[in-house]
């Protein structure tokens, strides 16, 4: 049954040290509240990595080359390599068993699109069917390219928004003709792509296409593959890692290029450095965690104290209690009933200013690598009740103390 005169008890009993209760309550407080902002500020990294991500497939393996730095089997420096259409058919026929989506690149940088009187340069890209998914491109209007249209070289391109919105003011693009260096192009699709505007800024048609209309021959700028991920994480890294290593080797086998040339042949493998970039997020959680956990043991601590100061006070009233018969254990009882008090409430207190803080700070950060920072509830309330026991954990000596004092001795006490 609650107890009202008890806890007015509690209540004057802690008013008499104000200041130290003030002090003790702030510093509990302060360490919920610095760890909820902590922990909501390494959820909104996280979210922000996370988003960064989105942008690509997370497994994905690009592949693109530049210019040998290095001699090797007679063959001088500086020879710039280029990639084929066989080196692209020779991998997914190698690690057919291991790829999930394939697409090889013909790129032209800064061309020019117009449509009737408006124009623009954006970046022309010759893609394959697969390449929707690679770079999570959602289709907004129409379709992607499709096998058909790489098969039959046909003259489509699927458009980014940013290029719809300046050609076609609005306007439905879909079925227009768009001309490309004075070659007509319909466009069969608009997509969305989570980059934003710089990777919406481009018109994709099929490479054959590309390859034919722009004098390409058998030419590719790069390639990019996505690995079949596992259901284990780590096994799916070192998959992704030993495809990688496999398609750099022959790759420089095929184009003869030294085993250590880094410049020639360059393999990027996005899992890898999602593990890593994950590792980092989970290293700076479990440092916001130590730093906050640090600040409420500072706060137990104080609580610790504070119930020694109390019991010392309250010597000769203790030994009245147990005098009158008060048991050992309502003694106990009476001063971790205090302890309890203060850590709750303060951690209560922390508690509400913290999440407040992130509801009214959250939606105004803007900044790619710190998303909508939150505190999951129950973690926080679960926290509270974690420092609650700890707070009844420090309160324990001094209410033990308390409790092994003799009356005759507390009577006598000044």
């Amino acid at each position: 049954m609650f107890d009202v005169e008890r806890w007015q008890e509690i209540f004057e009993t802690l008013s008499k040290n104000k200041l130290r209760t003030f002090l003790t309550g702030l510093s509990v407080a302060s360490g919920i509240f610095i760890l909820v902002i902590l922990l909501g500020f390494s959820s909104g990294i996280q979210n922000g990595v996370t988003s960064q991500f989105e942008k690509d497939a997370t497994n994905s393996i690009a592949v693109w080359t530049g210019v040998t730095t290095k001699g090797y089997k007679g063959l001088n420096p500086g020879r710039r390599i280029q990639l084929k259409n066989q080196d692209f058919d020779n991998i997914v026929t190698k690690y057919d068993d291991n790829l999930e989506y394939k697409s090889a690149f013909y790129t032209i940088w800064g061309g020019l699109v117009n449509y009737k009187n408006e124009s623009g340069n954006y970046r022309i890209q010759g893609v394959m069917p697969d390449n929707q998914f690679i770079e999570n491109a959602d289709i907004h209007q129409g379709r992607f390219i499709n096998h058909s249209d790489v098969i039959g070289n046909k003259k489509v391109a699927v458009i980014g928004n940013k290029v719809s919105l300046d050609l076609f003011k609005g306007d439905d693009p879909i079925g227009k003709d768009i001309s490309l260096y004075g070659i007509n192009f319909k466009v069969v699709g608009v997509f969305f792509d989570p980059g934003g505007e710089r990777d919406e800024s481009k018109v994709m048609m099929p490479i054959t296409t590309a390859q034919k209309a722009f004098n390409g021959g058998n030419d590719i700028r790069s390639m990019m593959y996505t690995v079949k991920m596992s259901d284990n994480f780590n096994e799916a890294v070192k998959l992704s890692e030993q495809v990688t290593l496999g398609i750099e080797n022959d790759i420089k086998e095929t184009h003869i290029i030294a085993p250590d040339d880094t410049s020639a042949i360059r393999v990027n493998n996005t899992l890898e450095e999602a593990r890593k970039i994950y590792s980092l997020v989970d290293t700076i959680k479990a440092v916001f965690w130590f730093v906050g956990i640090g600040t409420i043991i500072a706060g137990v601590v104080g609580v610790g104290n504070i119930m020694l100061i109390i019991v010392k006070e309250r010597t000769k009233e203790i030994g009245i209690r147990k005098a009158l018969g008060a048991v050992p254990m309502s003694i106990v009882g009476m001063i971790l009933q205090e302890s309890v008090f203060v850590t709750m409430f303060s951690g209560l207190f922390g508690l509400v200013a913290g999440l407040a803080l992130l509801e009214f700070v959250g939606p105004l950060i803007e900044s790619d690598f710190i998303k909508y920072p939150q505190v999951d509830f129950n973690t926080a309330l679960t926290t509270v009740f974690i420092l609650v026991f700890a707070g009844a954990i420090a309160g324990f000596i001094p209410a033990y103390r308390a409790a092994k004092i003799k009356p005759i001795v507390a009577l006598r006490d000044e």
